[in-house]
């Protein structure tokens, strides 16, 4: 897991420059046509870490657990990230996915083939989800311009 830490690290330090170069009024225009601004990508990816660090803390410590569903467009609408300044937004994406490296980086390794629930999804590892993590991550940096 302290290469998938290191891979995140690496991740977040190529995009934050760019996120920071980005300007208010950017930020708030839909980073594709017809979808979502990249203040609401980047709420989206502090929720996707604020989960994620709830289900890798959480599926540890218990062994197997389940979780609600994620309901992303409801959970940008209400929070509303669009009024929030970009500077804030990307300092707490930032700030939030080093701490969770970290903590990817110390998981116990008896506990990665945890299952973890997801909805009404298939269970997954414990290890998967992590994985999975950085893939979204970049995914939705892709979308903004930002990762290969």
């Amino acid at each position: 897991m302290k290469e998938l830490s290191a891979k995140l690290l690496q991740t977040i330090d190529r995009a934050e420059p760019s996120l920071r170069a980005v300007s208010e009024s950017e930020s708030e225009t839909p980073a594709l046509a017809g979808g979502w601004s990249r203040k609401q990508l980047v709420c989206h990816l502090i929720d996707s870490a604020s989960n994620n660090h709830q289900r890798f803390v959480r599926t540890a410590l218990v062994g197997e657990l389940a979780f609600p569903r994620y309901d992303q467009d409801g959970s940008v609408r209400i929070q509303s990230p669009n009024k929030a300044g970009w500077s804030l937004l990307v300092d707490l994406w930032a700030a939030y996915n080093r701490y969770l490296a970290h903590v990817i980086a110390h998981l116990p390794e008896e506990s990665l083939n945890a299952l973890c629930r997801i909805g009404d999804g298939e269970p997954v590892t414990l290890r998967f989800l992590a994985e999975d993590y950085l893939a979204h991550l970049k995914h939705h940096l892709q979308q903004i311009g930002l990762a290969k």
